[in-house]
């Protein structure tokens, strides 16, 4: 019977022209909500919370790590250090833009190659949210269990993160082209040395793409009822607004 009054609320909300999308989701919210029980409890909010982080995380790694996920992705793209802005500038001046270019292009593969090695690390922190984080997450902002994950675990993450995007960056060739590129700067006359550090660069840079991948997939969970993959998303999700 349930079943077959979803279907009947669906079909007459797409077969009404005037519906917007956002009316039909919203005609499958008040359905769902209405047929997933009684009240979510704290346990099941915490534990939805955690559900959708670690879709959110998952989901967000596997776009980083494919190919070009982060180098053909406006959004998350790793630039040439900005804070050396004027070494890019004069290696293109003097006709090194194609060197410049391939350290870019290296340099995002690095945190491609890197990015699943993120999720473990990002799940372990999710363990550690309490009933009350959640609770306060659920009635927040769109995007409030992402922030409150970076606020959380920012510190322990570039840690954990630094060596294993190191290690990318080395395999990627990244280093070597950004040592070679410096190096040439340096033997400019005249211009003062720089040697930033390029992995405290890249760590950053990619923690905070993967960041924002998670936060558009919390963003999808929480407004779009076909993002809710399992039946606690849609019992904690569906119900959200009427804390």
């Amino acid at each position: 019977m349930k079943k077959l009054l979803y279907t009947s609320l669906v079909a007459v909300a797409i077969g009404t022209s005037s519906c917007a999308v956002t009316d039909i989701q919203r005609t499958m919210d008040e359905v769902l909500a209405g047929t997933t029980g009684g009240p979510v409890t704290q346990t099941e909010v915490a534990s939805g919370l955690r559900q959708a982080l670690e879709i959110g995380i998952k989901n967000g790694a596997n776009q980083a790590s494919q190919t070009d996920g982060f180098y053909k992705n406006s959004l998350i793209r790793i630039p040439f250090p900005p804070e050396v802005k004027k070494v890019e500038n004069t290696l293109r001046d003097i006709g090194l833009g194609g060197e410049v270019d391939k350290f870019v292009l290296t340099l995002n593969r690095g945190a491609e190659d890197a990015a699943q090695s993120a999720v473990p690390i990002f799940v372990n922190a999710i363990k550690q949210m309490t009933i009350q984080d959640a609770w306060g997450i659920l009635k927040g902002d769109k995007d409030a269990a992402t922030q409150y994950l970076k606020r959380t675990t920012s510190t322990q993450l570039t840690n954990a993160f630094m060596p294993i995007m190191q290690k990318s960056l080395e395999k990627t060739n990244a280093t070597r082209y950004y040592a070679d590129l410096v190096n040439k700067y340096n033997q400019i006359p005249l211009v003062q040395k720089v040697n930033p550090n390029l992995d405290q660069y890249a760590t950053q840079k990619a923690i905070d793409g993967l960041f924002l991948l998670v936060a558009d997939e919390e963003l999808k969970i929480r407004e779009n009822p076909i993002a809710r993959t399992t039946e606690l998303l849609r019992r904690v999700f569906a119900k959200e607004n009427q804390f």
